[in-house]
């Protein structure tokens, strides 16, 4: 521990710290620019000066590493002198459009500028102009405002992995750029935006619609995929205009997925807004009562094995586990919320869970993935994992399709024969596993959204045994979820009764006839074609291919229209708010189901939202621990069994289009066009020959 004095009080601070770190300890604010704690120390703009006794002059305290009996100011007239001068210096080239910066009033420059600045300026040269940058759909460049903190350049290196943005030239001809001007290739990209302490790099779906201080703020939870990353959602009047990470160290930390942050726009595209029946072969808007009605004369004639209920990956806990009741209460025991055909163990909560924590991959210290690629599946997980790669001694593993996941790794091989060279020591990768003191496995969804996937779930968890991966204080067998729904549906025990069916069994029974009655819960990824001529009710809340096949459409509410429970991957109960008011005649999923209930004459007991979470709380221990994590135990779980030997393969194949929202999101079809024009641009000759 390093003793030392800042402004007159004594303090004392772990070795290895920075003076700028120290003073943040003790509630000393310190101004910067470039300094960001998930980035590397860059020590660009120099606002942070402090005077330390001893030196000659004024020190950059992000780069100046404490030291015993350091006496340190940071609030006298020679530092104020000192950021007074280096802010003058920053607006030398500044153009001060504010009133027309996107950035304006969420600004650390105009921030700073107020607290620490000065009230004119000794420069009257022209200001320097640089050419705009094409940074892709997603991010908007402004680089005469640039001041050259390089957090952007800092991010795309070291978080996002891509090494795409740098600075060309030095001194005053330089500049922040993409080298080659082609989009950024990140699905982290947007992260940029928020890091960009000036109007440089700012959001370009967003740009010029609103104003900070115009927005609502709602503090919520994103459901694009499994990773329940913590946002905030920003509103004016009903309509969302940006959705902006939250600050949660176990799960995303600061980062937010570029489909997650800006899919918003699909929310008021292509949506239900009131029920419709289908009459004489077409969809017809009708009223509440004759949606029920409609339901109602189709359900009293069948009995409950005739009946099967499909829930989606965007479907809320509360809403599932009202439609589990309701389908219980008919005799109806097909039900199934892995619409992908998932083979999870319903006998175990370790056989679906993250056992280890997202957090739990910074202690890791090696990983095998099986059938999943991180980068399309979970990118905020996956800059995770290149975070802990980065710290050193963490081989990695992969078993699956060869991908540029943003780290190195040892390729295994292709599919389930691999893993099974894995589980019996062959492979060389199994010494490594053996040797760890923290391994772990991460099992994706290529894997067990197959038909051997039960005999996959099982060889991977005798993998993990075997390799050690489940002792005292650490389960290292983890399953990454590519839905918000999947661990929810779970936990609330969504799944086929005694003698039900699964999702094949329900298919198989509809093309047969056999099932007369599908309840789809917002399930848009199965193959309608296989539903025949069974009559098909739709809950949901975007025009998807679930409600072009539909009989019956209940209009739902989206995830930021509904205070509602998510649970993610790693088994993390969370709660989303309202932000807006779902549009026309939608509402809120589990009232439909509850209305639903009265009209079929099996009225559900639950009249409030807390009566519905005092329900869920019944089934789940995991329900009741609101934000925590309740980990589960360890037993025997998959189908021994042949294994298929063809390979794994991801189901995302395009990462910015994977469900209703963002299908109908402009800015998402426009991320999939630029993917598609670099993968061209990419497999076109590059020359002509000699």
């Amino acid at each position: 521990m390093a003793k030392l004095t800042i402004d007159g009080k004594p303090v004392e601070v772990p070795n290895g710290m920075t003076v700028l770190q120290a003073c943040q300890t003790i509630g000393v604010e310190i101004p910067h620019f470039c300094y960001h704690e998930r980035l590397s120390i860059a020590g660009n703009c120099r606002m942070c000066l402090v005077e330390v006794e001893k030196m000659p002059k004024p020190v950059a305290s992000c780069a100046q590493p404490v030291m015993d009996g350091m006496v340190v100011h940071t609030d006298n007239d020679k530092v104020k002198k000192a950021r007074k001068g280096v802010m003058e210096f920053l607006l030398i080239n500044h153009p001060l459009d504010c009133p027309i910066c996107d950035q304006g009033g969420e600004c650390d420059l105009q921030d700073q500028a107020m607290a620490y600045g000065y009230d004119r300026s000794r420069y009257h040269e022209n200001k320097r102009a640089v050419d705009e940058k094409f940074m892709g759909p997603l991010v908007k460049t402004v680089m005469t405002r640039c001041i050259h903190c390089t957090r952007c350049v800092r991010f795309a290196t070291e978080v996002a992995g891509v090494e795409e943005i740098g600075a060309l030239n030095r001194g005053e001809h330089m500049e922040i750029t993409t080298y080659l001007e082609r989009s950024l290739t990140s699905e982290l990209s947007g992260n940029v935006v928020d890091l960009c302490p000036v109007g440089a790099l700012t959001s370009k779906p967003y740009a010029f619609t609103a104003r900070s201080w115009e927005l609502r703020k709602t503090e919520s939870i994103d459901a694009m995929d499994a990773l329940g990353a913590n946002v905030r959602i920003d509103a004016r009047g009903n309509e969302v205009m940006r959705i902006l990470p939250r600050l949660a160290d176990d799960i995303n930390e600061e980062w937010l997925s570029d489909k997650s942050r800006y899919v918003y726009d699909g929310l008021k595209r292509q949506r239900l807004d009131t029920p419709y029946v289908r009459r004489d072969g077409k969809l017809a808007p009708a009223s509440w009562g004759e949606a029920f009605a409609a339901i109602a004369a189709q359900a009293k004639s069948l009995g409950g094995d005739q009946m099967a209920a499909i829930a989606g990956d965007l479907a809320d806990c509360e809403s599932m586990a009202l439609l589990k009741d309701l389908m219980t209460s008919l005799g109806c025991r097909n039900l199934d919320c892995r619409q992908d055909g998932a083979k999870l163990d319903p006998a175990q909560r370790a056989a679906w869970l993250f056992n280890s924590t997202i957090a739990g991959i910074d202690q890791a210290d090696a990983l095998v993935l099986i059938g999943a690629n991180p980068r399309k599946e979970a990118p905020v997980l996956n800059a995770r994992i290149r975070k802990r790669w980065l710290a050193g001694k963490f081989p990695v593993g992969v078993i699956g399709e060869r991908a540029d996941l943003t780290y190195a790794y040892d390729y295994l091989g292709a599919g389930p024969n691999t893993l099974q060279d894995l589980v019996d020591g062959k492979s060389r990768f199994a010494e490594t596993l053996r040797k760890a003191q923290r391994p772990m496995l991460i099992v994706g969804q290529g894997a067990l959204a197959r038909k051997d996937g039960a005999a996959v779930l099982a060889a991977a968890r005798r993998l993990a045994e075997a390799a050690g991966m489940v002792k005292d204080g650490w389960n290292g067998f983890n399953v990454l979820h590519t839905a918000a729904a999947r661990v929810g549906g779970m936990e609330v025990g969504f799944v086929p009764g005694q003698s039900g069916r699964d999702l094949e069994g329900i298919l198989a029974g509809a093309e047969s006839g056999a099932i007369k009655l599908v309840y789809l819960l917002g399930a848009d990824e199965i193959d309608m074609k296989r539903l025949g001529r069974a009559f098909v009710v739709y809950q949901g809340h975007h025009g998807d291919a679930g409600a072009n096949r539909a009989d019956v459409i209940l209009p739902g509410a989206a995830y930021t229209e509904k205070a509602a429970t998510y649970v993610n991957t790693e088994g993390r109960a969370q709660r989303t708010k309202l932000a807006v008011f779902p549009p026309g005649e939608a509402r809120e999923d589990w009232t439909i189901v509850r209305a639903l209930s009265e009209a079929l004459g099996h009225t559900l007991p639950y009249d409030t939202p807390s009566a519905v979470r005092t329900c869920l709380t019944a089934k789940s221990p995991a329900f009741g621990a609101l934000d925590r994590i309740v980990p589960a135990s360890w037993g025997p779980f998959g189908a021994e069994g042949p294994m298929d030997a063809a390979p794994f393969k991801s189901p995302v194949a395009n990462f910015y289009m994977t469900d209703p929202i963002s299908r109908a999101s402009h800015v998402m079809a426009q991320c999939t066009a630029m993917r598609r024009d670099l993968a061209a641009a990419d497999a076109a000759p590059t020359g002509t020959g000699s």
